[in-house]
């Protein structure tokens, strides 16, 4: 099982960037402890990080019809304002979860509302570095109800 991890603008400089806010865990940090419990789940990551919206939209458009089980995303800051993205979710055709580092609710008003967060499976916030353990474990969930299902759908046409 293949999932996509998509991260958003400045996440590239997690570690640097506001440590009071995001902590101390790089984005190389971040991904290494994902590679590690996915390994441990028998499933494969692909990284991909960009500060550009269109980007980020071209990559999740590559999940139609294509090898992703599901994907992972922080859309970081583009959550607040790109429908764009949020109508590259909501085609993609897999499951998507959203996952932040802060908690987008207890910080400025308008980083309480998440475009993309409305047309994901599911968002995690606020729970710094774990948070994108427990998306994993989420995402992973997910993708292996949807290939039993699709599993039974075949064994009653069979």
């Amino acid at each position: 099982m293949k999932i996509l991890v998509i991260q958003g603008p400045n996440l590239n400089i997690l570690g640097h960037r506001e440590p009071h806010i995001y902590g101390n865990f790089t984005l190389d940090q971040i991904h290494n402890n994902l590679q590690a419990q996915a390994k441990q789940n028998n499933a494969e990551l692909e990284f991909f990080q960009s500060n550009f919206e269109g980007e980020i939209i071209d990559k999740l458009q590559e999940c139609i019809g294509g090898e992703y089980a599901g994907v992972l995303i922080n859309p970081a800051a583009f959550s607040h304002t790109s429908i764009a993205i949020a109508d590259a979710i909501a085609s993609c055709g897999v499951p998507v979860i959203e996952v932040h580092i802060s908690n987008i609710h207890a910080r400025e008003e308008y980083r309480s509302k998440s475009y993309t967060g409305a047309v994901s499976a599911g968002v995690i916030t606020g729970f710094g570095a774990f948070g994108y353990h427990l998306a994993l474990m989420g995402i992973l969930q997910i993708a292996n109800e949807i290939a039993a299902l699709k599993a039974q759908q075949n064994n009653q046409n069979a």
